[in-house]
């Protein structure tokens, strides 16, 4: 392959990104959202390219909180004083002399932070940007006091959240930066841990989405295996059964669940560590972490006239190629009430169609699956079997005794999934004389 080959590709490619990317665009405009990562992104290196990304998001009128924390920073300023951390429960101990060391490395961390996006130079995706970094005590603390017999002194939990001067000003178009320290109402300051803070600060301000940039790609299941999407109850179970997660997975998995049951839109689990991982995951459908939702991202639903576009968007490579047979929109328009769809995350990646057949007397109650369609890229996600399987289920409750498909290409799929073939004469006659001998489909059917 040539150079011109090669551009020509990579032009193809950003075009196909940028259109899959317009609908998510439009949909998180002035939308709240909560990024949340641990001090250990600006020793890591990646902070820059963070940066970057945030500075996009802002730039596409999305609403940002950010959180961060400082626990390497803490730690290393605690060990330049000789004083040794302490852990309760994966939670900080923090006396007198530690809270001096959280005062100086959340300072130095925030201001730290606050330069980064305060970047302008040419040739970088800050250039031209301002962004208009707000803070304050938008957070205040109560102690965690004594657990398990260990008193956490100077170590705090969230007391209250001020939520209307968050969203004013984001109203503003601010980026509104919290550090998790905060004071209590008699003035004393507590250490609060920021995937606490990040949890309480999306769930009052009702975020659409909460990120958390952790030590992992995302979720692993009872296998070891990464988990692309989950519902709240899948988490609940991962939990209840001690699944084992990345340490940073594992700290920020319970307050996932307890925001995604109080009403935050969702949450997302990203690998701090991997470059562009916000972007990927928010602006393409497969996403590279793991989200967590209240109900499954996708679902099956019948299809209104709102849909006929996007059916004939799906069905019509499909078409082309002489898999399908061609339905015109004006037809399509007329029997869009014979189809269910598979949507996943707003978009419909499937359909099926249900056309019962007229039969004469004596003749077992029949009808057609039709015009079963997955996009490509989701067709080794088993949508598939799903849209048949609903169709069946939708075919059994009209009273349906006879299910028939005719197919040119996927006899075999069928096969396997317990239809028989036969021939003309298994079609009610009426559907018999409509057969199109140029195609030659192969007529299969499964008795209901």
């Amino acid at each position: 392959m040539g150079d011109a080959d090669n551009a020509a590709l990579t032009d193809a490619r950003l075009v196909a990104w940028v259109r899959q990317a317009a609908p998510y665009i439009h949909a998180f405009r002035g939308r709240p959202f909560v990024i949340a990562f641990g001090g250990e992104v600006l020793p890591l290196g990646v902070a820059q390219a963070l940066i970057h990304d945030i500075a996009l998001l802002d730039s596409m009128g999305i609403h940002l909180v950010l959180v961060h924390g400082a626990r390497p920073q803490i730690d290393a300023e605690m060990k330049s004083r000789g004083l040794e951390p302490r852990f309760h429960n994966g939670l900080r101990v923090t006396d007198a002399e530690t809270l001096e060391c959280v005062k100086r490395a959340m300072g130095v961390t925030r201001i730290e932070i606050e330069a980064l996006l305060s970047q302008g130079l040419p040739n970088t995706p800050l250039a031209g940007a301002f962004l208009r970094v707000t803070g304050g005590n938008f957070v205040s603390a109560k102690p965690v006091g004594v657990v398990d017999g260990v008193d956490f002194q100077f170590t705090g939990a969230v007391r209250k959240v001020e939520a209307d001067e968050i969203r004013a000003d984001l109203a503003q178009e601010n980026v509104v930066l919290i550090t998790p320290i905060a004071a209590s109402p008699s003035g004393e300051i507590f250490n609060l841990a920021w995937e606490e803070v990040a949890e309480a600060v999306a769930v009052a301000i009702k975020a659409d989405k909460l990120i958390y940039l952790c030590d992992a790609p995302g979720v692993l299941d009872r296998k070891g295996a990464h988990v692309h999407a989950l519902t709240v109850e899948e988490g609940e179970q991962l939990l209840a059964k001690r699944v084992a997660q990345a340490p940073e997975v594992a700290r920020v998995l319970p307050g996932a669940v307890r925001a995604c049951r109080a009403g935050v839109g969702r949450v997302h689990f990203l690998d701090r560590g991997r470059d562009g991982a916000m972007l990927m995951e928010l602006f393409t459908r497969d996403g590279v972490g793991t989200v967590m939702t209240q109900a499954p991202l996708a679902r099956l639903r019948e299809a209104t006239p709102e849909d006929v576009g996007a059916v004939l968007a799906l069905i019509a490579p499909l078409e082309a190629d002489g898999t399908l047979v061609k339905r015109g929109r004006e037809r399509l328009e007329m029997e869009i009430g014979r189809f269910s769809l598979l949507d996943h995350d707003g978009v419909v990646v499937g359909c099926a169609a249900l056309y019962p057949l007229s039969r004469v007397a004596g003749e077992p109650a029949a009808a057609e699956l039709a015009c079963l369609a997955v996009m490509p890229e989701y067709r080794r996600a088993g949508y598939g079997d799903q849209l048949r399987r609903h169709i069946e289920v939708r075919a059994k409750a009209q009273k349906i005794k006879r299910l028939c498909v005719l197919t040119t290409r996927t006899a075999h799929w069928f096969v396997e999934r317990g239809y028989v073939e036969a021939g003309l004469e298994a079609l009610p006659k009426a559907r018999r004389e409509l057969y199109n001998y140029q195609r030659r489909s192969k007529v299969l059917v499964k008795n209901l």
